[in-house]
Order: structure tokens, then C-alpha cells, then sequence
């Protein structure tokens, strides 16, 4: 780790090989804590290059827990965090009203870093089992049509990074990562990234894949569909700036997404918004991320996806799989 850390101090890349052999070598504890908070600082000072995010990619896939829930074809919806918006938990409720719009969903979540709460603090305040075990992930898929996949759960080897991160409590290149290492490996991927050289990496790390994604920047710094101003949409085969009046809508502010200080306003803004009690705002913005993850299963157009969105939110079917996932133990 010194001549790694020698390096990357003087300017220098390290290759793709060296990035998979660090996060291998750190999970094996086989550095101080001292120099894993270096070696995370050091990405803090600087961008990332496509190499070591690929390698730090790889070497958290290979070490992961693996869980086959290819039968469900699912989708999962899952931002980088670290944009510093401190949003509500906007995907985390896109899941749950994909969902209720029949599209399966193998949602990643883990605790809040740089954001006061995370999707597993909602999720956990609400009740939601945390589970590894692969027939407790299937019963989730077929009673509520999604399962919660918690990090920490599938990602032991980072045991050693967590309480670092934590006490750093600012991003990470691990913001980067969390999209990229869902354990159940699937095939359907909305993402949204802090920023549009790292949308542009995730192209082109996902082009060499056989996913079927969307990737999302709000133009204004968003890792989602904001509402406040135009998002940039990378797919497979397409690029395009979708702006509010595209999904009929007008333009809104940023206090009305704000997400509260504490998990406990953090949930009640959650459960309005599953019991359409929310804002319009908050109601739209859930949606139109639904809709995208919607269109990016079914192709069916985005239009008619937040239809869909909207229609599952309202019905009572996206409260319902969540309220099926509590009752699951």
C-alpha cells in the first residue's frame, strides 16, 4: 500500500489489476485503517479514471454473495448518492410504485454516507427484514414483487471500509460503486449518477456489459430526475435531455423534494407518499424515476410508463408491496 499510495500521491493512475488488488487486499485486512482513509482521501482530490473504477468494480463482484433471482428478470433502481441535494428517498419509492406496476425489482440499498439516511434507513425504520438467504428473497419476489437487497448483507469484505466511511462522512469512489455491485446481477439497471463524467463512465462500462440500462444526470447535479431542470439519459442505443414538459410537467424547486434531517421525517415523507399524501411535486418526481425504470423494462414509451407510475402509486398497488415486504419474516 505505501508505493500505491507514494503513486497516487505524486499524480499517478494505478492500472486496472492494481485497483481490483487493493480492494481484495482490504478485505483481507491487510491494511491499517490509517491507510485505507488515505487511499479513500485521495479519490476525494481527484477524479476517478475508468481503469480503477473498473477494477474497484470488479473485485467487489467477484467477492460478493451471489443471489440468483434471474427467473423475475428484475430491475433494479439505484443512485450513487453523494450529490449533496439531500433528497427524500426518490428511488427507493420508484421501486415500490415499479413494483406495483408489475415490473420486479431487486432493489440495492445501503445506510446513508454522505446523506443523513439511506435507503436501508427507511427501510429498516419501516420494518423491512434484512435477508441474505435466497428463499427469503424469493418469497419477497413472489408475494410483493420486490426484495430489498441490503449491502453490508452481500458485501462482507467491505466490513473493513464501513466504519472509515462513516467516520469520514463525506462521498466516496464507493458512491460510485453502489449501483455497479448488485449482487443479484441484474439484467435491468436504472442508475443515477452524481455527475455527467461519471454518467459518461457508466456508459461506457455498461456498453461492454449485456444489461439493458438507463443512466441519469439532472443537469443541475441530481443522481435522478429532479424535476428542477432537464436530465441527461444515457441508454443502450440513445441519448437525450428529458425535460419536465416532456412528461407533461412544470418545473419545480429544490425545497420541494427535500428529504428532512432525521430517518423518522425521512419515513414520513415515505408513507405519504405511498398513501397519496404527498406533494404534487413529491408525487411527480417519484413517478417520472418510476416511469423511467417502467420504460427501461417494458419499452413501452415513457409517456405511457408514468402513466402506469402514476396509476400504480394511486391504485394503493405500490403501498400494498410494501406493505407485503413488512409482513415477511
Amino acid at each position: 500500500m505505501k508505493e500505491i499510495l507514494n503513486r497516487l500521491i505524486n499524480h499517478e493512475t494505478i492500472s486496472k489489476e492494481e485497483a481490483r488488488n487493493v480492494l481484495i487486499n482490504i478485505s483481507a485486512g491487510k491494511y491499517n485503517h490509517s491507510q485505507i482513509a488515505a487511499f479513500l482521501t485521495v479519490y476525494m482530490m481527484r477524479s476517478i479514471t475508468l481503469e480503477e473504477l473498473e477494477g474497484f468494480r470488479d473485485a467487489l463482484l467477484e467477492m460478493c454473495l451471489f443471489t440468483d433471482l434471474a427467473q423475475y428478470d428484475p430491475i433494479d433502481l439505484c443512485g450513487t448518492g453523494g450529490d449533496g441535494k439531500d433528497t427524500f428517498n426518490i428511488s427507493t419509492l420508484a421501486s415500490f410504485v415499479t413494483a406495483g406496476a408489475g415490473v420486479k425489482v431487486a432493489k440495492h440499498g445501503n445506510y446513508g454516507v454522505s446523506s443523513g439516511c439511506g435507503s436501508s434507513n427507511v427501510m429498516e425504520h419501516l420494518g423491512i427484514k434484512f435477508s441474505n438467504e435466497q428463499d427469503f428473497l424469493k418469497r419477497s419476489m413472489d408475494e410483493a414483487g420486490i426484495c430489498f437487497l441490503h449491502a453490508a448483507l452481500f458485501h462482507p469484505a467491505m466490513k473493513n471500509v464501513a466504519p472509515i466511511r462513516k467516520e469520514l462522512a463525506v462521498k466516496t469512489f464507493f458512491n460510485m460503486l453502489g449501483p455497479m455491485v448488485n449482487p443479484a446481477f441484474p439484467k435491468n439497471q436504472v442508475v443515477g449518477v452524481f455527475s455527467l463524467e461519471l454518467a459518461r463512465m457508466y456508459a461506457y462500462l455498461y456498453q461492454k456489459t449485456d444489461k439493458n440500462f438507463t443512466i441519469l444526470h439532472a443537469l443541475d447535479g441530481y443522481d435522478e430526475i429532479s424535476l428542477t431542470g432537464n436530465t441527461k439519459m444515457i441508454t443502450n442505443t440513445t441519448e437525450s435531455i428529458l425535460k419536465p414538459a416532456d412528461l407533461q410537467l412544470n418545473t419545480i424547486a429544490a425545497y420541494e423534494i427535500s428529504g428532512g434531517n432525521t430517518v423518522e421525517s425521512a419515513a414520513e415523507i415515505f408513507m405519504n407518499v405511498l398513501k397519496n399524501q404527498g406533494t404534487a411535486a413529491q408525487e411527480n418526481v417519484v413517478c417520472a424515476n418510476a416511469a423511467v425504470a417502467i420504460n427501461t423494462a417494458k419499452n413501452t414509451g415513457l409517456q405511457n410508463a408514468f402513466l402506469e407510475a402514476k396509476e400504480s402509486l394511486r391504485s394503493g398497488r405500490a403501498l400494498s408491496a410494501l406493505e407485503k415486504l413488512q409482513q415477511l419474516n
